[in-house]
């Protein structure tokens, strides 16, 4: 079995908002999720994290801390996703994505994520209960 690993990036702006990126194939229908994509080569997963949400959103970031590891199987793929929360240091909002698969770069709050559509649905709990803790 093939295994997949990448990382995912929680950032929480002073307003408790998440950043947030939607995206999909050209033929699906666009779903929202974090910043977040696979390892490259000899890369860390926390420097995964910088490039995906620069290539994703446009900002540069600091990974600030590991939060939580989700592991499964679909098909005859094995994943591992690592979450860090980071920290924006520099840039503006701007889709750079090589893949061509990112529509939007937006900050939302806990009351509109509830009713988003998420890329990653079983992750919308764990980020409501985070952006619920920050100060």
């Amino acid at each position: 079995m093939n295994k997949w690993l990448g990382a995912a990036a929680i950032c929480v702006n002073s307003d408790r908002q998440l950043l947030m990126v939607l995206q999909g194939k050209p033929e699906e229908e666009k779903r929202w999720s974090v910043p977040s994509g696979g390892k490259e080569n000899e890369e860390t997963l926390e420097d995964c994290c910088i490039r995906e949400v620069f290539e994703e959103t446009g900002y540069q970031c600091r990974v600030v801390n590991k939060i939580k590891n989700k592991k499964g199987v679909v098909g005859h793929l094995e994943y591992e996703v690592t979450y860090f929360v980071v920290e924006i240091i520099d840039g503006e909002p701007t889709i750079q994505d090589p893949d061509g698969l990112i529509y939007d770069v937006a900050w939302k709050s806990a009351e509109q994520i509830k009713d988003l559509n998420f890329s990653f649905p079983e992750d919308k709990d764990f980020i409501l209960s985070y952006i619920a803790q920050c100060d």
